[in-house]
């Protein structure tokens, strides 16, 4: 008999259970992170949509309404009005809150 180089089925199993182990393990840990990340990318969007009150107040010496006045003047971007977590960016008080 002649010995082939190469992995056996055996071997090549081994493997597929140990990918497979990897990944029941680290899927779960990422979903539950996700929750957390969409909450900082809403935390960040209010942050700008601040920034952007406080530029227009200096520019136009009043402050603005609504969200849709800041995309209207060019101060944000239509797709800024909504947070990863399909909250709606609202103006109260002249502060940024989601809704």
């Amino acid at each position: 008999m002649e010995k082939k180089n190469g992995f056996t089925i055996l071997e090549m199993m081994i493997v597929m259970l140990i990918v497979a182990l990897l990944l029941l393990i680290t899927l779960p840990n990422i979903q539950q992170k996700e929750k957390i990340i969409r909450n900082k990318g809403c935390e960040a969007l209010l942050e700008i949509v601040n920034s952007q009150i406080m530029l227009y107040e200096i520019d136009q010496l009043e402050t603005p309404t609504s969200v849709q006045e800041l995309i209207d003047f060019g101060y944000l971007k239509k797709g800024q009005d909504t947070c990863p977590d399909h909250s709606q960016v609202v103006i109260e008080n002249g502060q940024a809150i989601s809704k």
